[in-house]
C-alpha cells in the first residue's frame, strides 16, 4: 500500500525557481515536500548558466595570452589542457552544489523525494511509492535541449548543453546549429580554447536582439576565428563519430569533428499526467495566468516549465510571487516588462525592457532613443575596450526599455532594470554622481544626452543664460 503524505505546499523540480519557492516556504512555517528526480540544482546549475560561465572563464584566460601586445605585453599561444578546463567546470559546480543538496533542504524543514512524480488527482501526485496530497502545487519542472527532427540526427553522435560540458576531448572542429546565445557563447568560448568552430543558424544570429547591438557582438566572434552562416537550415545530417556533415536546405555540406546542438529550449511536461489535475498546456508550456496560476487554481506554474522567458532569474522572481500568493493569500501578478537578459560572449549583450523596434511600435513618434558610445567612456579606453554602447529607450521622460552591447554590459543592465521596475524617469540617472573612470559613467552619460537637445541647444535657453549674464 502507498505511504500518505499531506502537505501545505508540493514543489516538483528542485532546479533555481523550484528551491527557492521551497527554501522560503518552509522557513516562513510552512510544511513543504519537495520532489526531484535527477540533480539538485536542476539545469542551471549542472547544464546551463554555471558550466557555461566557467567554461567562458577558461577561455577568456586563453585569449588573454594573444592580446596583450598593445598592453606592452608579447602575445604568446596557450597552452589548453582542455579536460582541464572541464575540471575547473566540474570544481565551480561542486563548489555550489552544497547550497542546492537534499542535505541543506532537508536541513531548512523540507521534506526531499528523490522521485518522479505524475499527478493521479486535482491535489494529488504519486511519486513512487508515495501519494502526496498538498493544499497547494508548484510545478518548476523547467526546460531540456529541443533537439530537431532533422533527419540522419538520431544516427550520429551529437551533444546538447546537457552533455557538452562532459566533453573532455578538444573538438577539432564543432559544427553548432543554432546561433543563438546558448551557441554563440559555446561557439567563441571553444574558438578561444583552440577549435575550429563553424555556427549554422536557419535564420539570423541573434535574432531575437537588437540588430545593431547583434552586430557588434557577431563582429567581434567572426574576427576571433568564429564561422557563423545565416540562412543556413540544417537538411540532413550524415556521418559518424570524427566526421560530422551537416548538408544545408541550400547544398552546401559543412563536416567537423562534433556537434552541438543549440536551437532552443522546451518546457519539462512529459510524464506528469497533466490532464488528470485538469491542468492545460500551450505550445511553449503549462498554460497560467498572470498569477501564475494554471487552470487549476490549486496549482501553479513557474520558470521554463510556464513558457515564458527562460531565464534563471526569472524562475526566481516567479517564486516570489507563488510566495506571496499561496503563503500569504496576497494578489500577485508577474510582468516581464522590467526583466533584462544577458548573452554573455565577449561583448557582452544585455538587453532590459522595450527594444528600439518594439519601442518605435509601440510608442511612435513620442519615442526618443538616446544613445552613448563606448569610445567616449576614458576607462574604456585605458582598458581598450571601445567596442559598443548603451541605447536607452524614453517616452515622455520615462525610460521603457535599455540596451547595451559591451564590456560589462551585464553589469551596466542592472541600472536599467532597476529603473525599470520602479517607474523612475531618466534624471534620477542623469542626477547620480558616477565614479571615475568606471564604465558606470556611461550610463549616466546616456541619460545626459536627453536634455542636450533641451539645454545645450535650445535658443531659448542661451538667450535666458546671456540675459542672466548682465546683472
Amino acid at each position: 500500500m502507498a505511504a500518505q503524505i499531506k502537505t501545505d505546499l508540493l514543489v516538483i523540480g528542485g532546479g533555481s525557481g523550484g528551491l527557492s519557492v521551497a527554501a522560503g516556504a518552509a522557513q516562513m512555517g510552512a510544511d513543504v515536500t519537495l520532489l526531484e528526480k535527477a540533480k539538485m540544482g536542476g539545469d542551471c546549475l549542472n547544464y546551463g548558466c554555471v558550466p557555461s560561465k566557467a567554461l567562458i572563464a577558461s577561455a577568456k584566460h586563453a585569449h588573454a595570452f594573444g592580446t596583450g601586445q598593445i598592453f606592452g605585453v608579447a602575445p604568446q599561444t596557450p597552452e589548453v589542457d582542455y579536460a582541464a578546463a572541464k575540471a575547473h567546470v566540474a570544481d565551480v559546480i561542486a563548489g555550489i552544489a552544497p547550497h542546492d543538496s537534499v542535505e541543506r533542504f532537508e536541513g531548512l524543514g523540507v521534506r526531499v523525494i528523490t522521485e518522479h512524480g505524475r499527478f493521479i488527482g486535482p491535489q494529488t501526485v504519486k511519486a513512487g511509492e508515495t501519494e502526496i496530497t498538498a493544499r497547494r502545487i508548484v510545478i518548476a519542472t523547467g526546460s531540456t535541449a529541443f533537439v530537431p527532427p532533422i533527419p540522419g540526427l538520431s544516427d550520429v553522435p551529437y551533444h546538447t548543453n546537457e552533455t557538452i560540458f562532459e566533453l573532455l576531448e578538444k573538438p577539432e572542429h564543432l559544427i553548432i546549429i543554432g546561433g543563438g546565445p546558448i551557441g554563440l557563447e559555446m561557439a567563441q568560448a571553444h574558438v578561444r580554447l583552440g577549435s575550429q568552430v563553424t555556427v549554422l543558424e536557419g535564420a539570423r544570429a541573434l535574432g531575437r536582439d537588437d540588430p545593431e547591438m547583434a552586430a557588434v557582438a557577431l563582429a567581434r566572434l567572426r574576427a576571433e576565428g568564429v564561422t557563423i552562416v545565416e540562412g543556413a537550415k540544417a537538411k540532413s545530417v550524415g556521418g559518424g563519430g570524427g566526421a560530422v556533415t551537416i548538408e544545408t536546405e541550400e547544398g552546401t555540406a559543412y563536416t567537423g569533428s562534433h556537434l552541438l546542438i543549440a536551437v532552443g529550449r522546451k518546457a519539462v511536461t512529459d510524464g506528469l499526467d497533466l490532464a488528470k489535475a485538469g491542468i492545460e498546456t500551450t505550445r511553449t508550456g503549462i498554460k497560467t495566468d498572470a498569477s501564475l496560476k494554471t487552470t487549476n487554481p490549486k496549482v501553479y506554474a513557474i520558470g521554463d516549465a510556464a513558457g515564458g522567458l527562460q531565464f534563471t532569474h526569472v524562475a526566481g522572481y516567479h517564486a516570489g510571487i507563488v510566495i506571496r500568493s499561496a503563503l500569504f493569500g496576497l494578489p500577485s501578478k508577474a510582468a516581464t516588462g522590467h526583466i533584462p537578459w544577458v548573452t554573455y560572449t565577449e561583448p557582452e549583450m544585455a538587453q532590459v525592457g522595450l527594444t528600439e523596434a518594439e519601442a518605435k511600435a509601440a510608442h511612435g513618434s513620442a519615442l526618443e532613443v538616446l544613445r552613448f558610445p563606448y569610445a567616449e567612456n576614458d576607462r574604456a579606453r585605458t582598458e581598450r575596450k571601445t567596442e559598443g554602447l548603451v541605447k536607452v529607450m524614453v517616452v515622455k521622460g520615462r525610460p521603457v526599455g535599455a540596451s547595451i552591447v559591451g564590456a560589462q554590459a551585464g553589469e551596466l543592465i542592472n541600472l536599467w532594470a532597476l529603473v525599470l521596475a520602479n517607474k523612475l524617469k531618466i534624471g534620477a540617472v542623469a542626477n547620480m554622481v558616477a565614479p571615475y573612470p568606471t564604465l558606470g559613467e556611461l550610463n549616466k552619460r546616456a541619460a545626459g544626452q536627453y536634455y542636450v537637445p533641451r539645454l545645450f541647444e535650445n535658443e531659448w535657453v542661451k538667450r535666458f543664460v546671456r540675459f542672466v549674464q548682465r546683472f
